[in-house]
């Protein structure tokens, strides 16, 4: 799987946990939504703890271990599945501070919205990336300086940017 983030394919510093393998004692570790109440009870504090969740997930479950995790990895399993951008936006108004991953079959073009929902990274398989290399998923972080909708990347929308200019 290649990782993207802030536009660039980078290393990814965390590990799959299968459900089968034991809590490490140090390192940086995804469970699986079905693992996470018995990972946040047990693990030490000094291990970074995210969660692989479907984008089918209510985020309420996820409300108790929020300030525990630090990543949530939200799964796309296809590109015309839009629920995981919903939760991302839910997740950030739980107030969740932490490494916001979408990792599925998004294309570069989903990338300013993914960033807009909250995400930080997008996790993409291999054969995607290798038809989608970085220049693209470069240029679509940067195509357009603001949106409809109010995001987390760009400082207000189109509509507070007309209101205010209509306003002098």
């Amino acid at each position: 799987m290649a990782l993207i983030s802030e536009g660039r394919f980078i290393e990814d510093a965390w590990r799959r946990l299968a459900d089968e393998e034991a809590l490490p004692k140090s390192g940086k570790i995804i469970v699986s939504l079905s693992r996470l109440e018995h990972a946040v009870a047990h693990l030490d504090a000094g291990v970074a703890l995210g969660v692989l969740a479907p984008n089918t997930t209510e985020p309420e479950p996820l409300a108790a271990a929020l300030p525990r995790l630090s990543l949530i990895s939200i799964v796309f399993p296809a590109f015309a599945d839009g629920r995981g951008f919903s939760l991302a936006r839910l997740i950030r108004r739980a107030g969740f501070t932490g490494e916001l991953r979408a990792s599925g079959r998004l294309l570069a073009d989903q990338y300013r919205h993914a960033l807009g929902c909250g995400f930080d990274t997008i996790e993409i398989p291999d054969d995607l990336a290798e038809r989608q290399d970085e220049s693209q998923w470069q240029a679509e972080r940067t195509a357009h300086a603001r949106t409809y909708q109010r995001g987390y990347v760009a400082p207000g929308s189109i509509l507070e940017a007309r209101r205010k200019a209509a306003a002098k």
